[in-house]
């Protein structure tokens, strides 16, 4: 797995091949086919075991914090994204990066370990509502954007959150990836002086969108 890790760091994942991997630990091929029928299965086991390993770093740094205490736990967790794809930028590129061409993740394998992440946000945020929910301030959103929206499965992942408060959700979900992936594509090279600063300016500012509590 390491291996094909670091492969993929520098030929990208569409470049991914068994027999690659093999050369590279000097194993004959058949050797991985006994793990591995196809370069896809491979994928599949480098994608859930990335993850589940983001999953888990999200989730611990949630868990020691005060759970009472959901500015800190939000801080926690966001924190814990970025530091976790800065530390394994190949694994973060395969999951959050360019979609392999000719590769179709199988959903019944993928979706609870990439799940994983999005749950712990949920639940700070649901943990929110349920404390004082009657307390805070419901933006009503748009019909269009409802309609939009799978309802079902935000209202499993966000069980306390009434549903106009869905789109924010995703919302601030949406910059933190999305913010985390530009800084690690190099997109805001040119642009920003101080990575750091500004992440800390975007989680404060997406803490007072979804009025969490201080």
């Amino acid at each position: 797995m390491k291996v094909a890790k670091r492969l993929i760091g520098k030929y990208g994942a569409s470049g991914l091949s068994l027999r690659q991997v093999a050369r590279e630990m000097g194993v004959v091929s058949s050797a991985l086919y006994r793990y591995f029928a196809t370069r896809d299965e491979l994928l599949t086991a480098l994608i859930i075991d990335a993850y589940n390993d983001l999953g888990a770093a999200v989730e611990r740094a949630d868990a020691e914090c005060d759970q009472v205490d959901v500015r800190a736990r939000w801080w926690a967790a966001t924190g814990a994204i970025r530091k976790w794809a800065k530390k394994n930028p190949e694994s973060y590129g395969l999951i959050y990066g360019t979609p392999v061409s000719g590769y179709d993740a199988p959903r019944a394998l993928t979706i609870a370990p990439a799940t994983r992440v999005t749950r712990v946000l949920g639940r700070i945020l649901s943990d929110d509502y349920a404390g004082r929910g009657r307390r805070r301030r419901i933006r009503q959103s748009a019909p269009e954007l409802m309609q939009a929206l799978n309802i079902a499965n935000l209202s499993d992942q966000i069980p306390n959150v009434p549903a106009d408060s869905y789109v924010e959700a995703l919302m601030a979900w949406i910059q933190i990836f999305g913010f985390v992936s530009f800084e690690l594509f190099g997109h805001l090279e040119g642009s920003v002086r101080d990575d750091d600063a500004l992440y800390e300016m975007v989680v404060s500012e997406l803490a007072e969108q979804l009025q969490l509590s201080s």
